[in-house]
């Protein structure tokens, strides 16, 4: 390969996961598995076994207030509505007045009333914390929109466009809105920050920036109890991979405190 040839998205990602690759890529190419969310909902919805991890290891109580920072299409938000049993505050967070139509159908539809009026639904762009206004959250889960190459896969002529500028562009968005998740907690607040990806750029590698762009700052922290999740242990968060994992995910996940003063 020339210096000046970009890898197509085979080959740039045989690159990261070497002989797993052909495996990663088979599961990924299947129909995904859901679990059905039932208990507790006026109506049934389904999600993807991996993705109620996120919102199970932020640990929500009731009483907290509670900020979903890109929310849409609502099956994550529908477990944190669950987790606060209808006290305290979620705030529903998505740009797209699209997607934010059918959030809003989604929690209409799914959601008891005594639950459905903890719900507040907003349209910010979360790569700015001045957009956001009001008491600071005690925790927030920031499910960041990603390359999502498993959708990708069929979507042919997306996936004909590919490039790597696409993984590097998000990961920049991503740590603006990771900034922005710090700056909107409270002082000992929680975040978990997830991602339905498989590059590493968005994932453990985004957050190992983070992490040293806002040293002092924010740590990471063990989830509700890690016996309990599911995924791979990496160096920062874990990693839930199709090919490894009976069909579930693509998912990253990794839990974060805002530091009560500075951490050394």
């Amino acid at each position: 390969m020339s210096k000046k040839s970009k890898p197509d998205f085979n080959t740039y990602y045989s690159e990261i996961y070497g002989e797993d690759w052909p495996h990663l890529l088979e599961a990924m190419s299947r129909e995904k598995e859901c679990v059905e969310l039932g208990q507790g909902l006026l109506k049934p919805y389904f999600l993807d076994y991996a993705s109620t991890y996120p919102p199970l290891a932020l640990g929500v109580k009731p009483g907290q207030r509670i900020l979903d920072m890109c929310a849409a299409p609502g099956g994550k938000s529908l477990l944190l509505a669950l987790a606060l049993a209808g006290q305290g505050e979620l705030v529903l967070n998505d740009l797209s007045r699209s997607r934010r139509n059918r959030l809003l159908k989604v929690m209409d539809e799914c959601l008891p009333e005594e639950f459905r009026k903890t719900v507040k639904v907003i349209g910010k762009d979360s790569c700015y914390s001045k957009n956001f206004h009001g008491p600071l959250f005690d925790a927030i889960l920031l499910d960041a929109p990603c390359s999502s190459e498993r959708h990708l896969l069929d979507n042919h002529e997306e996936l004909k466009g590919w490039s790597p500028s696409r993984t590097k562009s998000l990961a920049v968005r991503q740590m603006a809105m990771l900034c922005t998740a710090l700056d909107l907690l409270k002082p000992g607040g929680e975040l978990v920050y997830s991602t339905c990806s498989i590059s590493p750029l968005e994932n453990q590698n985004n957050i190992a920036k983070f992490l040293k762009k806002r040293k002092g700052k924010v740590e990471e922290v063990q989830c509700v109890d890690e016996n309990e999740l599911m995924g791979h242990r990496l160096k920062h968060g874990f990693m839930i991979l199709p090919h490894a994992h009976d069909g579930a995910g693509p998912i990253y996940y990794i839990k974060l405190r805002k530091c009560l003063i500075e951490c050394p």
